[in-house]
């Protein structure tokens, strides 16, 4: 039997509610329905595989009142990294009590592993993924949130892949989730393409650049700042930002071998994609 491990997290909240009119069947004067979505800041690994066994919630301040997410498939070993380029995993997508939602809790099991990159160019090593003794209390999203009967709200869980993972010496991890809920229908996104050319085959012309890491800052950041997001490109050059709030912001593309990008002044509004377009990075 897997042993469960109550996680809590050193997370960045930003409490999200996304609603709309529930189906005709969903109507009930006493429920809601909840859906819940999981998605991935990268980092700097080639693999982090984490054991969900379970995803509860709570409508009551009790310890007695957490319930499983019934539509939770079950024991799932997701690879946090493929959750990028607009991919996102369903955890969850039912109907349970409206009323005050409290909080949300997830539940990992053993197995948990990151694989980092080797000595040898695209060889990985993967390592265990420890979780101390002070994480099993549970990851708790305090949500205190109304669900109103007959409406259905979105959850989206941003999980920061980078500092979720700490190295405490040699070949030990430990995995201290970082996660931020985000609002989707309270919040805006920025989507676009990067290309460049790659003179190492031969090919001329811009062609769709994987796994690029875009960073996204807030406009008028200092040099040195931290970006408040990041993500990567998929197979086919894409990348989204989702959730995000409605403000000014910057992108940076600077990777091996290309001319450092940057986009200036992308306004994000309610309820709309903002298209960055074709970035086509400049060989050096």
């Amino acid at each position: 039997m897997l042993k469960k491990i109550y996680f809590t997290a050193i997370a960045i909240m930003v409490v999200m509610i996304g609603f709309q009119s529930c189906d005709s069947d969903d109507t009930d004067s006493r429920t809601a329905r909840v859906q819940l979505k999981l998605v991935d800041l990268p980092g700097d690994y080639l693999e982090v595989n984490v054991n969900i066994i379970d995803v509860q919630y709570n409508n009551s301040e009790d310890e007695e009142g957490w319930r499983s997410f019934e539509s939770f498939e079950g024991a799932q070993l997701v690879n946090l990294t493929e959750l990028v380029g607009g991919v996102n995993l369903v955890l969850s997508n039912e109907i349970i009590p409206a009323g005050t939602l409290k909080q949300i809790r997830l539940v990992l099991g053993d197995g948990n592993t990151v694989k980092i990159e080797g000595e040898i160019e695209g060889e990985g090593e993967t390592f265990s993924l420890d979780t101390p003794s002070a994480q099993q209390s549970g990851l708790k999203l305090n949500l205190n949130e109304e669900l109103e009967a007959g409406f259905s709200y979105t959850f989206i869980l941003d999980w920061d892949v980078q500092k979720s993972i700490v190295k405490t010496g040699s070949d030990k991890y430990i995995l201290k989730p970082v996660i931020r809920v985000e609002a989707e229908t309270n919040s805006g996104s920025i989507e676009g393409v990067v290309t460049g050319a790659k003179t190492d085959d031969g090919v001329e012309g811009a062609v769709q650049l994987n796994n690029v890491v875009v960073e996204l800052y807030k406009s008028g950041a200092n040099e040195g700042d931290e970006p408040i997001a990041t993500t990567t490109t998929n197979e086919e050059g894409y990348f989204i930002f989702e959730g995000l709030p409605p403000t000014n912001y910057e992108i940076e593309i600077e990777i091996e071998g290309y001319v450092k990008f940057e986009l200036e002044d992308i306004t994000v509004i309610v309820g709309e994609i903002k298209d960055a377009g074709s970035i086509e990075l400049i060989v050096f």
